[in-house]
């Protein structure tokens, strides 16, 4: 699983919680989002959810409660949102702020999690190593007749070409690694306020 560790100021409302779940995943807030309290349920208006912009701290959460957080309602990225402690707010430190993770989150619109997971089986797939072994073949013919003449035969080049272009496409799921100062980079230029408010088309 992915995780990430957050200071999120309890003045935010439950909206500004979404951009900040969006920049902590990487993400760019583009579908419909929920969160859910008991039989209660906010988020996007589409949805006719209650409103989101309410106070973090008009909840009223204990530490340790849990909270579902579910992104694209045609993926179902479904999150466990946990209070782990409340802290008083340090002099001279902008919030939001990450603190720690682990494991890059998965590609938006990448199918939910079963469309990931066969996404992730297609870069191991026979398919993937067989693009590997056209590419590779090429260039070591490029290397040791120091020439591309071996890509003026149409049908080669054709072949070469295509297995580039379904590895260039498989490139996109292969592993990321989380940067907790990317996410943070992120949160200082305030585009958790702009995600909060991204449109869906």
């Amino acid at each position: 699983m992915a995780w990430q560790r957050l200071l999120v100021p309890a003045a935010e409302t439950l909206r500004d919680l979404h951009g900040i779940l969006q920049v902590a995943m990487g993400w760019e807030g583009i579908h419909l989002y929920s969160f859910e309290f008991r039989a209660r349920r906010c988020g996007s208006l589409e949805l006719c959810t209650g409103s989101p912009a309410i106070p973090l701290a008009g909840l009223r959460l204990r530490v340790g409660s849990k909270r579902r957080y579910t992104y694209d309602m045609g993926d179902f990225w479904r999150h466990e949102v946990r209070v782990e402690d409340k802290l008083a707010a340090a002099a001279a430190t902008d919030y939001p702020l990450c603190l720690a993770g682990d494991r890059g989150c998965p590609v938006e619109d990448s199918g939910g999690p079963p469309g990931w997971r066969e996404r992730r089986r297609e870069l191991t797939s026979y398919a993937s190593l067989e693009d590997i072994a056209e590419i590779r073949d090429m260039l070591a013919t490029v290397a040791t007749e120091r020439t591309l003449a071996a890509l003026d035969d149409p049908e080669t080049r054709e072949r070469f070409e295509a297995a580039a272009a379904r590895m260039q496409e498989r490139e996109r799921w292969l592993p990321q690694e989380f940067c907790r100062m990317q996410v943070n980079d992120r949160f200082c230029r305030r585009e958790h306020k702009r995600l909060m408010h991204q449109q869906v088309w």
